[in-house]
């Protein structure tokens, strides 16, 4: 989640809570659980970035994940946000980031360069009707709105597809004009359909390109830029600032003894929705792995009577087994024990598949190695039995 900020009849009228659902998107349940969390700590605004978890219908229901949300979860997270005083924008991706929809074969003769899905061909007439029809079936299920941002971030490879070459060829044209080009045709299109409505745009394209451009391409009547960054050293003394009043309330509000990163591994972890996964996330990523290694690589029993020499040949010295089997058992039942817990709580708040990949990527190898280690243990006590 990102927080940014942007003008309605004052600068920075909005503060809004990014929900970038193309990864680990959340069960409405627990949208639920953290909304107040947002209102309390000052957000009046959601960025909803759907990607596949929108409910397209028609040609565009092949962009929907198995799990995506149904229309009328979209609308329960809608009453939410209104009931905890959140205006929502959606955000829906119409020039860069969109792999979620030219990964499908329906849509990949639309690619900007044939190998590539992350950027839409803005050349073809189909290209500007697939995001139109994309933004009607977004606006359809969002009432009041006043905002919707049309992404436009990060257009890699833009120029570089066959069409694009061939545009770039003429004196007069240029990879700016070309971004620019279908920024304003999206915009003008949306504001044709929606006059309501004002589009937002990510600034990043927009950098390098000169005020005398910019002015010629009419974008700047269109749509509002929204500004966004990673630094760590943003001027934000307008935007409210990070003072130890401010550390102090957040603390408070999420139940943590300490912001700091130091911390988390020996104080209290939180009363936030949430706080259970936080707790066991931290234990397996500042825990797992090195006590495993530690038992595999350094303890001298382990390394010097049950190398993988001796696992292969399934070679135990029954005294120096009384050494460290005990402590293999042990060790394999704390993990077995926080590895339950842990899916129990992620599958509270996660769909499967981002339960799977996690636990698949952070948990599964230490804990595999420590359990072939037991099993194999086990063999060589049945072998000279």
């Amino acid at each position: 989640m990102e927080e940014n900020k942007m003008s309605v009849s004052s600068p920075f009228g909005l503060h809004l809570v990014h929900l970038d659902l193309k990864g680990a998107p959340p069960k409405v349940s627990y949208l639920a659980e953290i909304f107040p969390l947002f209102h309390t700590l000052g957000a009046n605004g959601l960025l909803i970035e759907y990607e596949d978890m929108f409910p397209y219908e028609g040609e565009l229901k092949p962009l929907r994940a198995e799990h995506a949300y149904s229309a009328s979860e979209i609308k329960e997270i809608l009453n939410l946000a209104e009931l905890h005083e959140l205006e929502v924008i959606p955000l829906v991706q119409t020039f860069g980031h969109m792999e979620f929809v030219l990964k499908h074969q329906e849509f990949s003769h639309l690619r900007e360069v044939e190998m590539f899905p992350n950027a839409l061909n803005p050349h073809k007439e189909e290209s500007l009707m697939l995001v139109s029809a994309m933004i009607d079936q977004v606006v359809a299920l969002h009432d009041g709105l006043r905002w919707f941002h049309i992404g436009s971030d990060e257009v890699y490879y833009l120029g570089e597809g066959e069409e694009s070459k061939q545009w770039l060829q003429k004196e007069e044209n240029s990879i700016e004009k070309l971004c620019l080009s279908h920024m304003k045709a999206v915009a003008s299109c949306m504001v044709s359909s929606y006059p309501e409505v004002k589009p937002i745009v990510w600034d990043d394209m927009l950098r390098g390109v000169s005020e005398e451009t910019l002015t010629e391409s009419g974008v700047a009547q269109l749509m509002e830029p929204m500004i966004w960054d990673y630094a760590a050293d943003l001027d934000e003394d307008d935007k409210g600032g990070y003072s130890e009043k401010v550390k102090e309330n957040v603390e408070k509000q999420l139940g943590l003894a300490s912001l700091e990163i130091d911390t988390f591994m020996s104080e209290s972890s939180g009363t936030f929705p949430g706080s259970d996964i936080f707790t066991l996330v931290t234990q397996v990523c500042c825990y797992l792995k090195p006590s495993v290694d530690e038992f595999l690589e350094r303890n001298r029993f382990v390394t010097g009577w049950f190398s993988p020499y001796h696992r292969k040949r399934r070679i135990v010295h029954p005294i120096m087994m009384h050494h460290f089997q005990p402590d293999a058992l042990s060790l394999l039942a704390k993990w077995n024990a926080v590895m339950q817990e842990l899916q129990a709580a992620l599958e509270r708040v996660f769909y499967m598949c981002t339960l799977e990949e996690w636990m698949e990527e952070n948990v599964h190898p230490s804990f595999h190695k420590l359990q072939e280690v037991v099993d194999d243990l086990d063999k060589a006590i049945q072998a000279q039995s």
